[in-house]
Parts: C-alpha cells; structure tokens; sequence
C-alpha cells in the first residue's frame, strides 16, 4: 500500500477535480496577512479551473492569485482612494 506525501495530488486530474480543497494558509509567501475571497461558479467552470492548474503544476490559489496581480495590479503611490 503506497500513501500519499502530505501535499501529493492524485495522478490524474479526474481525481484532483473531484477531491475536497485544502485549506489554504492564512498568511501570503512574503508574510503579509491574506484576506479570503468566495465567489460562486459553475461546476463546470471548477472543473476546468482545476484542471488548469493541475496542467500547471500550481495550486487553484496560486493560479488565481496570480491571474489577479495581472488584472488588478496595484495602484501607483499617491493614486490610493
């Protein structure tokens, strides 16, 4: 019987689609505090955002996180409402 490493995704997408989402950490990688945001989708559309990411080889956060930053970078200084 072989188990799983700790943060092991299965082999196929199929598989990851389909398992519950981990809990993510409360904190960003350089430190700053994270705030959560929910948004609702189709299963669908989680399916094929799952899967992106497993294509990746990057977590749904990090993918979105990113995908963020890009659409929303932040705003020059002095430009703060």
């Amino acid at each position: 019987m072989s188990r799983r490493g700790f943060a092991a995704r299965p082999g196929d997408a199929e598989t990851w689609i389909k398992a519950p989402e981990a809990r993510p950490g409360r904190e960003a990688p350089d430190g700053a505090f994270t705030a959560r945001l929910t948004i609702d989708v189709t299963p669908d559309q989680r399916a094929r955002i799952k899967i992106a990411a497993f294509q990746r080889g990057v977590t749904v956060a990090d993918m979105l996180r990113d995908l963020l930053a890009r659409e929303f970078p932040p705003a020059p200084e002095g430009d703060t409402p």
